[in-house]
């Protein structure tokens, strides 16, 4: 059996591998939103991540991510 890890999204629980960077879990979390990683925010257990910072963030079992889209208007 392979060995995972489990983070939580606003979508649920996602099982990924371990060592998986933020960048990578995102296809996974944003496809069935039809959202790109370029459109979202996203923070880490409550912690901004910016996007330059994403490939080197490593995800941790039991991890909470939250993806957000900028709200704009006036």
């Amino acid at each position: 059996m392979t060995p995972t890890i489990t983070i939580h999204t606003d979508t649920g629980p996602l099982s990924l591998p371990p060592q998986t960077h933020l960048d990578e879990a995102l296809h996974h979390i944003l496809s069935p939103k039809s959202l790109t990683p370029e459109q979202v925010a996203t923070a880490v257990n409550g912690t901004f991540v910016p996007r330059h910072a994403r490939a080197q963030h490593i995800l941790q079992d039991g991890d909470a991510v939250l993806c957000f889209a900028p709200i704009t208007g006036g």
